[in-house]
């Protein structure tokens, strides 16, 4: 059983993110359906998943592929139409795993991933949806690449390692306002040709959906505190 502290009605708690996803993009002059809410349901059980499901969710985001090979298999035997993310760290030795259980990756960010991701997407015939993880605070315990790079590094998935990269992600500071992570984020995807933008936590994805986040990673706004 993995811990949770979750959210005695995970439900309204749902629609209430819902509701605040709409009111954000009707702000923002945007259609809620061009906002995707992935719920972040690392170490949460299926328990907890199960009446998300059942309200209509069906997007979800895990941070390790251990944990996902855990409940995930299970949960999609028992219900249709489930797309799961991985929004966490990718280790190149997971990436076979990762392609069988992920329908979208959200941490391409080195050359050694990028070679594996390229052999297992070409052995197995399945690409799921790759963002490139942007590096935009220099932190150097986080992942990602630094914008400084961030170029060169979307060019080289693209005609050395053959990847198709769709958007990308990124997790500003905790200690910095967001708004600038988010714009810069932005601006590489704009000038690069990238239509997704994985950008947006539950303390600030209104936030990103101003800046224009197509995807908004919310996990406690939802479930609730982890243990």
């Amino acid at each position: 059983m993995l811990p949770t502290t979750g959210n005695a009605d995970p439900n309204t708690a749902l629609a209430t993110v819902r509701r605040e996803i709409a009111a954000a993009c009707r702000d923002a002059g945007r259609h809620p359906d061009d906002v995707t809410l992935v719920a972040v349901s690392k170490t949460f059980d299926a328990e907890a998943i199960e009446p998300l499901i059942s309200a209509g969710q069906q997007v979800f985001g895990e941070n390790r592929v251990q944990e996902a090979q855990v409940k995930w298999p299970a949960l999609r035997e028992r219900h249709s139409g489930l797309t799961l993310h991985l929004i966490g760290p990718l280790q190149s030795n997971k990436a076979k795993e990762a392609l069988s259980l992920f329908d979208a990756i959200h941490s391409v960010d080195r050359p050694s991933l990028c070679v594996e991701l390229a052999k297992q997407t070409q052995r197995h015939g399945r690409a799921p949806v790759m963002f490139v993880q942007i590096n935009t605070g220099a932190e150097p315990q986080k992942a990602g690449v630094l914008p400084e790079h961030a170029d060169s590094f979307i060019a080289d998935c693209r005609v050395r390692y053959g990847l198709e990269i769709a958007g990308l992600m990124c997790i500003p500071p905790v200690d910095e306002a967001p708004a600038p992570h988010f714009a810069l984020t932005a601006k590489i995807a704009a000038r690069n040709e990238l239509k997704l933008l994985s950008m947006g936590m539950s303390a600030d994805f209104a936030l990103a959906i101003r800046f224009g986040a197509t995807h908004v990673r919310v996990g406690s706004a939802i479930f609730g505190h982890r243990a």
